[in-house]
C-alpha cells in the first residue's frame, strides 16, 4: 500500500477537500476553506516526501516532473475516493497537494444551480463557459452539467480533462473522457482530433492558451456545444481575458467570432457557510442580441448595465448574490465582503438589501 494512503484516509475521514505533503511542514488539511496540520503527525522532511510521492506518480508523470518540476495526475484509492494530484518542487523540497473528487456526482438541483445555467445545457451549439478562481467548485459543477446532459439528450460527448476527475457512465448519451499526456498530446491536439470523432458536445477542461481558445470558439462556430473554463473571477473579465490573450490584430476579428458563438458564462466563488460546509455564489451572464453586440464593437464595460436590468432572463451579478447569501444569513458578512471583486458595489448591494455592516478598513 502505498505510504500517502493513510494520509488520504484521514484526509476523507476528516471531511477535509485537500491535503497538502510540503517538505518542511507537517500534513495540511483544507476543510471547508481553511487549513489546518494534522497535530499527531512530525514535519516532513525532503527525502520521506520524495519517496512518498515517487511511490505515487505514474512513469509518465515522472518523467514529466523531472524535465518541468510540476506534474498533474489523478490517483484512485479503492473504498475513499478519486484525488486530483499535484506534485511541485519548491525552494524547500518536493511537494504534493491532493484534491477530493467526489464519487458521487452531484445533480444540477442538489448544488442549486439556477434554471439559466440549466438552459445552457440544452443548447444545440455555442460557447459555454464556467469560471471561477482555484478551488472555486468549476470542475463540480461542469460535471452536474455534463449529468444533465447525459440524463436527456442522446448525443456524443468528448472530455478532454488534465487529469479525469470525474467518471461519468453513459446513460442516453456516448461520453469518452480524454486525459492529457495518457491520452493525447495536449489540450489543443486532442481539441483538433474532436473534430474528427462525430462529437456533439465537447468540454475544455482548460482553456490554457491561446490556441486552445482559438481552436475552442471555432469548433463552437462550426456547429458544436463547447463547454471550458478559465481562472477568471466575473463574468465581464472573462469576455476580456478572452479577447485580451490575442494579438491586436486578431482581436476584431475575435470579437466577431465571440458575438456569434458565446451563448454564456457562470462566474462563481465558493463561501464558508456559518456553521460549516461552503456555498457558491453565482455570476450568470446570458449572451443576449444586446450583449453580443456589445461584445462586437468592443464595449465590454457597458455589459454590466444590461445584467443588472436583464434579472428576468436569468442573469445575476456576483454583488447581488453575496448581498442574498448574507441577508438570508447563509453566510457571514465579512465572508462574502472577502469575496466581492468590487467592494464598493458589494456594500450598495447590501444597503438596498436592508443589511448592515460596517467593513475591516483597508
Amino acid at each position: 500500500m502505498p505510504q500517502l494512503d493513510k494520509y488520504l484516509k484521514a484526509m476523507v475521514e476528516h471531511g477535509a477537500s485537500d491535503l497538502h505533503f510540503c517538505t518542511g511542514c507537517k500534513p495540511i488539511l483544507r476543510k471547508d476553506g481553511s487549513i489546518a496540520a494534522l497535530r499527531s503527525e512530525e514535519p516532513l522532511d525532503a527525502q520521506t516526501v520524495k519517496s512518498v510521492l515517487y511511490e505515487l506518480m505514474p512513469t509518465e508523470n515522472e518523467r514529466q516532473f523531472n524535465e518541468v518540476h510540476d506534474t498533474d495526475f489523478a490517483y484512485e484509492l479503492e473504498g475513499y475516493g478519486r484525488f486530483r494530484c499535484n506534485v511541485f518542487m519548491d525552494h524547500k523540497g518536493m511537494g504534493g497537494v491532493f484534491r477530493l473528487i467526489p464519487t458521487e456526482i452531484l445533480t444540477c438541483e442538489q448544488l442549486g444551480l439556477p434554471e439559466s445555467v440549466k438552459k445552457f445545457c440544452t443548447l444545440g451549439k455555442g460557447l459555454v463557459l464556467v469560471t471561477g478562481p482555484t478551488g472555486s467548485g468549476k470542475s463540480t459543477t461542469l460535471a452536474a452539467m455534463i449529468d444533465l446532459i447525459n440524463a436527456t439528450r442522446s448525443d456524443h460527448i468528448i472530455t478532454i480533462e488534465d487529469p479525469i476527475e470525474f467518471v461519468h457512465k453513459n446513460k442516453r448519451c456516448l461520453i469518452n473522457q480524454r486525459e492529457v499526456f495518457s491520452h493525447t498530446k495536449s489540450f489543443k491536439a486532442a481539441l483538433r482530433a474532436a473534430l474528427r470523432e462525430d462529437p456533439d458536445i465537447v468540454l475544455v477542461g482548460e482553456m490554457r492558451d491561446l490556441e486552445t481558445t482559438h481552436i475552442a470558439i471555432e469548433t463552437a462556430e462550426t456547429g458544436h456545444l463547447v463547454f471550458g473554463t478559465l481562472h477568471t473571477t466575473t463574468a465581464i473579465s472573462t469576455v476580456d481575458r478572452l479577447i485580451d490573450q490575442f494579438p491586436s490584430e486578431q482581436q476584431q476579428q475575435i470579437r466577431t467570432m465571440l458575438a456569434g458563438t458565446l451563448k454564456g458564462i457562470v462566474a462563481q466563488n465558493l463561501l464558508k457557510k456559518k456553521g460549516g460546509g461552503r456555498v457558491a455564489a453565482l455570476e450568470v451572464l446570458i449572451v443576449n442580441p444586446a450583449v453580443s453586440a456589445l461584445i462586437r464593437e468592443a464595449k465590454n464595460n457597458q455589459i454590466m448595465s444590461i445584467m443588472q436590468t436583464a434579472k428576468k432572463e436569468g442573469m445575476t451579478l456576483l454583488n447581488d448574490e453575496l448581498a442574498r447569501l448574507v441577508k438570508q444569513e447563509i453566510v457571514e458578512a465579512e465572508e462574502a465582503w472577502k469575496k466581492a471583486v468590487d467592494k464598493d458595489g458589494f456594500m450598495k448591494a447590501l444597503e438596498s438589501a436592508g443589511v448592515t455592516y460596517k467593513p475591516p478598513a483597508e
